[in-house]
């Protein structure tokens, strides 16, 4: 642990507090450091820096806006063993896990600096042949971004890469959970005087932080990665002026394994995605629909992936699962195994924390297989932990109409060899991504979800697109010389 505090970034300026907030690695439940909290100064002085930038940001030649987010991507990676060693102490994830937040991170920053050197602008035909019409885009200004804890590094990629690449400028509010990687990042582009007030960086803990910079007219757009509720009552607290939103909200994603797959590949490929960053993923399978005659199947080979995984941060045997992110997490997912328990779910492996042989210390908990009916609450709201409820289907069963039986609409996976079920579930699931055969996820791959999962992409030259304004421009073709 290092003795300075992490500070706020704002104006070029790193700016330190009188109040510091311990941050706790949730591996071994051991302070892993500290950073000052924000001050009502602090957060003005955002909105006004943020908004002082954009005049200069929003001028700054294309070129020159993708030279500057490729230095910050190359300061990133020369100071990458301390990055990561900051993302694994905070998160208690496995290297590998946080090598993937952090390497998102750079990816997002050069393939958005490419990206916005591959937009075209737009001529519209004139149907009467008299006018010309083009589109102009234009950066919509500051914007705000709200962090999820789970993924710190890569959720500021999502949000920072498309903003600087349109023009816009930021103010970046980090999860107080995991605010440290982040924080360094802060430091980083000071350290290579990235141009000032063009990102700001505030933590905090308490929901004054949030609503102060929302309710601000300020801020143009919005953009967030968190629960559904969080999203209605951010849209809530901003409706003091209209503003674009961008947000990434909750999930419950179906899988659908029919008859034709493999059983034992399929569970291999749900248990792995499922198990990854400990199910603490908006992505995450959430109710696994299995057809009856490969169902034993899939179960013994599920438990059988699940037995393989060992309990541990950083470096380690491999698979390894890393904790919930903090105590109050793991008190939740204990509960809700409890309640579906009670509601008739078989615990068919896992449902309880890791020894204390095993794990001594840290929030951990066992990979959990729940055989249950698709009605209890475990299958009707976001789980977000090692958690995967079985259900089985018969041939029958519409399991297309059982799968879109959520509120949310973020992700999905089909496992089937039959062309005609795969082009039945891709048009009939009602969700922003469908993974057939194998699930998949990359920056040049739009990414949000439909329903209550979100508005909006991140990812691909859609997200970029949600950061301009377009502006439509028609000039009337004269032929009649002005005699003066």
């Amino acid at each position: 642990m290092r003795a300075a505090p992490y500070l706020n970034y704002v104006g070029g300026d790193l700016l330190d507090s009188a109040q510091r907030i311990a941050v706790e690695n949730p591996a071994t439940e051991e302070p892993c450091g500290r950073y000052a909290s924000y001050t009502a100064d602090i957060l003005d002085r955002a909105l006004a820096e943020a908004q002082a930038a954009f005049r200069s940001w929003s001028a700054t030649p294309i070129g020159e806006r993708s030279a500057w987010m490729k230095k910050l991507a190359g300061a990133i990676e020369a100071r990458r063993d301390e990055v990561i060693g900051t993302l694994v102490a905070e998160t208690g994830k496995p290297q590998d896990n946080a090598e993937y937040d952090y390497g998102m991170l750079v990816t997002c920053l050069n393939f958005f600096a490419e990206e916005i050197l591959r937009l075209r602008g737009e001529i519209i035909p004139d149907a009467g042949g008299g006018h010309v019409h083009q589109l102009i885009r234009h950066p919509v200004g500051v914007v705000v971004g709200y962090l999820a804890w789970n993924f710190p590094l890569l959720n500021v990629g999502y949000k920072i890469g498309p903003a600087l690449a349109a023009g816009c400028t930021c103010i970046i509010k980090p999860s107080s959970t995991t605010p440290l990687a982040t924080a360094l990042i802060g430091e980083i582009m000071h350290s290579i005087a990235f141009p000032k007030g063009v990102v700001n960086i505030v933590m905090g803990k308490d929901r004054e932080i949030s609503r102060r910079l929302v309710e601000s007219p300020i801020p143009a757009m919005i953009t967030m990665i968190g629960s559904t509720e969080a999203g209605c009552r951010l849209i809530r607290d901003s409706a003091t002026s209209i503003k674009k939103y961008s947000l990434e909200l909750g999930g419950n994603a179906p899988v659908i394994v029919y008859p034709d797959f493999d059983p034992q590949l399929a569970a291999e490929r749900t248990v792995g995605l499922k198990l990854a960053n400990s199910g603490q993923v908006c992505v995450s399978p959430n109710r696994c629909f299995v057809h009856d005659s490969i169902f034993d199947a899939f179960i013994d080979a599920a438990k059988a992936q699940m037995a393989k995984y060992h309990f541990g941060a950083g470096r380690g045997p491999e698979p390894l699962m890393g904790p919930m992110m903090f105590k109050g997490h793991l008190d939740d997912m204990l509960e809700k195994i409890a309640r579906a328990r009670s509601q008739g779910a078989q615990i068919v492996f896992g449902g309880e924390r890791p020894s204390r042989d095993l794990c001594p210390q840290g929030h951990f908990l066992q990979p959990t297989l729940a055989l249950c009916d698709r009605s209890i609450d475990l299958c009707v709201e976001e789980i977000f932990g090692p958690i995967l409820p079985v259900i089985r289907f018969g041939s029958d069963d519409d399991v297309v109409a059982w799968a879109n039986e959520s509120r949310y609409g973020l992700a999905s996976y089909v496992f089937t060899n039959d062309l005609e079920a795969a082009n039945a579930c891709a048009e009939r699931l009602e969700y922003g991504s469908i993974c057939i055969n194998e699930p998949w996820y990359s920056v040049e791959l739009p990414h949000g979800g439909l329903k209550q999962s979100g508005i909006g992409k991140d990812c691909s030259h859609l997200s970029l697109e949600e950061y301009f304004d377009v502006k439509r421009v028609t000039i009337k073709r004269e032929r009649r010389a002005f005699a003066g």
